[in-house]
């Protein structure tokens, strides 16, 4: 059982992944690397380390991944030339 969940959440790891590389919208890109990093937080809890695994939930999925959209939403699409 404990390899399944593994498996499923690396699994998901390698799309969400993919998905962040690929898409061409920056807003979407910084939501679903927050998913990336919480992904990555849940296999940390998985695998016992739960102090790591908290720290990567705080800092990568919940203070970055606010950061990135507050970025992103400052910045204009087209240049006032």
């Amino acid at each position: 059982m404990n390899n399944y969940i593994e498996f499923l959440l690396y699994s998901f790891l390698i799309v969400t992944a993919l998905i962040a590389i690929n898409v061409r919208d920056l807003l979407a890109a910084a939501v679903t690397t927050s998913v990336f990093s919480f992904v990555i937080a849940v296999l940390f809890i998985e695998m016992g380390a739960v102090d790591v695994g908290f720290t990567e939930a705080v800092v990568g999925a919940g203070v970055l991944g606010v950061y990135f959209i507050a970025m992103i939403l400052r910045t204009t699409r087209r240049t006032e030339d």
